[in-house]
């Protein structure tokens, strides 16, 4: 596959091994409505970066897939199994992934390791060696977009 250099790329924290399985095994990731970014439903590629709990793979992004759709639905219909959690009725975004693409080499996160979410391009995203360098200049798209969180072995953030 390929990616153009407008793509749209949005990087997210996969912190989370049970979330890992979903995208292995069932090609979707989940994102809570009050907590995405705005470009959620309009981006073309989504990568994970993975934190600590994946071991000699962490502060760093490996995977990244296509995204071919998506879906608002509530936590309770995607993770079923779980009916009484206290998230059980809120909204996510379902994004159906294409096949995952390995990354290599990867990009490694240098100084950052408390990122959720960073926006970037395609050509950026290609070229990237390190997590600072998606970062898209300040001008006429807007700032870059990044949010940081303090990283927790497994906060139940999604």
């Amino acid at each position: 596959m390929i990616i153009y250099p407008d793509d749209r790329v949005l990087v997210a924290v996969m912190n989370n091994p049970a979330d890992w399985q979903h995208v292995q095994d069932e090609g979707w990731y989940r994102i809570p409505v009050k907590h995405a970014p705005a470009q959620v439903p309009h981006i073309d590629w989504l990568a994970f970066f993975f934190t600590r709990a994946f071991g000699d793979d962490r502060w760093a992004v490996h995977y990244f897939a296509r995204v071919t759709g998506h879906e608002l639905v509530t936590r309770r219909d995607l993770l079923p199994q779980q009916p009484g959690h206290p998230r059980a009725g809120d909204w996510y975004y379902r994004l159906e992934l294409g096949p995952l693409q390995h990354r290599l080499p990867p990009i490694v996160a240098g100084k950052w390791r408390r990122v959720t979410f960073i926006f970037t391009t395609g050509d950026r995203f290609e070229a990237a060696e390190e997590l600072g360098d998606l970062l898209l200049d300040a001008g006429a798209g807007g700032a870059p977009f990044v949010t940081l969180k303090e990283e927790e072995p497994d906060s139940g953030y999604f």
